[in-house]
């Protein structure tokens, strides 16, 4: 849907990373994101106010206990004895649990009665994209599995970066960034481990007064994108095949005025499906719009994805685990009930209007798992598929396998 940070943005993030350890939204996205604060979930208090008052208490108690020893003091001796072993029972109990404890925690696990925090940074700021993770908040599936998550927008770079670098647990990306990220001179150490939608929802918007029907008619006309080496690799491909010069294409970087600017700034702009689609409807703005995969195979691509760190895929495995399994729920939610969980993302992206965000939500909501047996599950083929063009066109100098690009292994067994 919307695209915050660039594969540009991206290949510059790694090179900084490195040295230290999609900016421009997509066409017309500036102009969709208004508020720079939409979408940013209220923080969930991790209850360390209520320990600190039982540990008041506590102290408060031990005083008093400290108190009365002298007048007990012969009680005490009596009981002496029995309190030792209870004592000791005591103790033994305690480091029973502080065992069990740490060894949780080892795993990936809480302690006993405490949420594990968690930090999710998204690409850009709450969108459909995004709706099953905030149904997974606002419906409680993260706290059943003893998550207490907090969603961010990114702030500082490029979420790929902010990952690899141990800003958050889990972030919003795409496989190009994806991949990007692991063919650099200095690879970032992060991992895909779900996908958000199998198929890639964007394409190429006209403006339908301008009859521009085909890539082939892109000649002489201004595209108005983000500047991204994927977005100029998929342009010179499709207008080739079509039998179109690329050469004559005129590329500028769009000024954020969103779908308006095609009637008379541009021609072209790349457009996603369930979102700018769904503006220009809702505003009778008439478009021509071609989706990328119609035009070469190879461009359905996943976008978005999850990502984590590869460090916390080793040493907190049940957590991600969990994290995904309360995730699927609240997309599954979202698939079954767009009008419901439209009205929950409503609560945290107030800026958009619930129309639509519910017409968006109706078109999204079925994309999510389409063609899939659930949820979240990723293919070689597409992995493979798209990094074979990005490797043809230049935007990368290698190809990787899809195996160290994505894993499956913590999305929920069926």
């Amino acid at each position: 849907m919307m695209k915050r940070t660039t594969a540009a943005a991206v290949a510059m993030a790694v090179m900084m990373a490195g040295a230290s350890a999609f900016s421009l939204c997509l066409a017309g996205c500036s102009a969709q994101g208004t508020g720079s604060g939409a979408g940013t979930s209220p923080v969930q208090e991790s209850g360390n106010g209520n320990e600190s008052a039982q540990n008041g208490g506590q102290e408060a108690g031990s005083g008093q206990n400290k108190a009365q020893g002298d007048e007990n003091s012969q009680a005490a001796d009596a009981q002496g004895a029995g309190n030792g072993q209870q004592t000791a029972d005591a103790q033994g109990a305690g480091g029973g649990q502080q065992a069990a404890d740490a060894q949780g925690a080892e795993n990936g696990q809480p302690s006993a009665g405490e949420a594990e925090d968690v930090t999710v940074i998204l690409d850009y700021v709450a969108n459909t994209n995004h709706t099953g993770m905030y149904v997974a908040l606002d419906q409680g599936y993260y706290g059943e599995e003893g998550l207490n998550v907090e969603i961010i927008e990114p702030t500082e770079g490029a979420t790929a970066t902010l990952i690899a670098v141990g800003k958050g647990d889990f972030g919003i990306s795409y496989q190009e960034d994806v991949t990007i990220a692991l063919t650099s001179a200095d690879p970032l150490p992060i991992k895909a481990i779900a996908a958000i939608i199998q198929h890639n929802t964007s394409g190429f918007a006209t403006y339908a007064d301008k009859k521009i029907d085909s890539p082939k008619d892109f000649e002489g006309k201004t595209y108005a994108g983000w500047g991204g080496p994927g977005e100029e690799a998929v342009l010179k491909a499709v207008m080739t095949q079509a039998g179109g010069d690329f050469s004559k294409l005129n590329m500028v970087v769009s000024d954020g005025s969103g779908f308006e600017a095609l009637r008379d700034k541009a021609d072209i702009m790349w457009f996603f499906e369930g979102w700018d689609n769904v503006k220009c409807k809702l505003n009778d703005f008439p478009i021509n719009y071609t989706p990328v995969r119609d035009l070469d195979g190879r461009l359905d691509y996943y976008t978005p994805v999850i990502i984590a760190n590869r460090k916390t895929l080793e040493e907190k495995p049940d957590m991600v685990r969990r994290f995904l399994a309360a995730t699927e729920k609240g997309y599954e939610y979202a698939i079954a009930n767009p009008e419901e969980s439209a009205k929950i993302l409503h609560k945290y992206a107030p800026d958009y209007s619930l129309e639509m965000l519910t017409m968006s939500q109706e078109y999204l909501g079925p994309k999510y798992a389409e063609d899939s047996e659930r949820w979240g599950l990723m293919k070689d083929q597409v992995w493979d598929n798209y990094t074979e063009f990005m490797a043809e066109y230049g935007v990368i100098d290698q190809v990787i396998p899809a195996d160290q690009c994505y894993t499956n292994e913590f999305l929920p067994k069926p």
